[in-house]
């Protein structure tokens, strides 16, 4: 796809879905449900060389919830984390590429099966529908890659530029945006610094894929850093790549303010994936309950984020299919409304 089709990409493809598109759920938490073990630097992406069935199984099981968007499994996935496991920079980079042929495979899988109609354990008919999809590839943060809590806070120090961020991110986007994904999706980007090195990268490398930049927080008014939601919001929309910007990974009870504020400097499509509400105790790697929403509980949310101005909406961590499938039965019942 050229990029001059790039800026009505995600509104054309909102338009296929009826207005509002679904974009998938947690990945980790539900491979582990599924019998992965991810105590690992390399987290969700171990399962890449480990148990790759896993991964498209839970594709899947999003697509068949009504997701819209499914996001590949390299999010942790960077060429220095699998080198710092002996693994070459060759068949680092065949990795990469493998997360998003899994996801194109379930999406395949899906597509197959709607088609056939085989989708009778619906017993209501509404699953011989079938979806538009859209596979997404993952590319996490700076901090994500040091696995040691810093993209919950986005300080990494002042040794760290936008200079040393591209370097870091440049060739794991170059192999992503020929892996054969629709979009790149820059992810919990945690500060500005990072912003301004991924909307560079993709002009300095005529990132031939649209992307989007989500952003999370911990205040409703800020990224993790503390530099200012707008300011970044900014940057991504002044990059021509940027096709669509949002938060992901915050507790729901912040995102319809940040809708607002990020409405205020664009007017790209918003997407909004926040996480259960609980939160992540980056030292001791697991996740505390504070006022986690449960699936039900997101429900009467999505109507007023969708009211706020967001017009794709999903789930990150902890969030499970059947979240999933609560958010696309309110979007399509939003859609029949429009």
């Amino acid at each position: 796809m050229g990029l001059k089709s790039g800026s009505t990409f995600l509104s054309d493809f909102l338009r296929q879905c009826g207005g509002y598109a679904v974009i998938d759920g947690g990945l980790a938490t539900e491979l582990e449900r599924h019998g992965a073990d991810l105590n690992d630097p390399l987290w969700s992406a171990k399962c890449l060389v480990s148990s790759p069935h896993l991964i498209r199984r839970v594709h899947l099981d999003y697509l068949e919830a009504g997701a819209n968007i499914i996001i590949s499994s390299s999010y942790q996935a960077t060429l220095q984390g699998f080198e710092a496991r002996g693994i070459s920079r060759d068949e680092s980079e065949a990795l990469l590429k493998r997360s998003v042929e899994i996801a194109c495979e379930a999406r395949n899988i899906y597509n197959d099966r709607a088609s056939k109609g085989s989708w009778d354990d619906f017993g209501d008919g509404t699953g011989l529908k079938r979806n538009p999809v859209l596979v997404a590839a993952s590319v996490g943060s700076y901090g994500a890659y040091l696995a040691d809590g810093s993209e919950y806070s986005g300080i990494y120090g002042d040794a760290i530029t936008v200079k040393t961020l591209k370097d870091f991110h440049r060739r794991r986007v170059q192999v992503l945006a020929n892996s054969g994904a629709d979009l790149i999706a820059f992810e919990t980007t945690p500060n500005k610094i990072e912003a301004q090195a991924y909307a560079e990268l993709l002009e300095e490398e005529a990132v031939n894929i649209p992307a989007w930049f989500s952003f999370s927080s911990k205040d409703g008014a800020n990224v993790v850093s503390g530099d200012s939601i707008v300011e970044c919001a900014s940057i991504a929309d002044s990059c021509k790549q940027v096709v669509g910007i949002g938060i992901n990974c915050t507790p729901p009870r912040y995102i319809q303010g940040l809708i607002q504020l990020i409405r205020k400097v664009t007017s790209k499509p918003i997407l909004v994936y926040p996480n259960s509400g609980e939160t992540y105790d980056g030292q001791k790697k697991e996740w505390e309950a504070s006022r986690g929403v449960a699936a039900d509980d997101f429900v009467p949310y999505v109507d007023k984020w969708c009211e706020a101005g967001a017009s794709l909406v999903g789930g990150c961590c902890r969030t499970t299919p059947n979240t999933i499938r609560a958010i696309s039965k309110v979007l399509s019942s939003r859609s029949h409304r429009v």
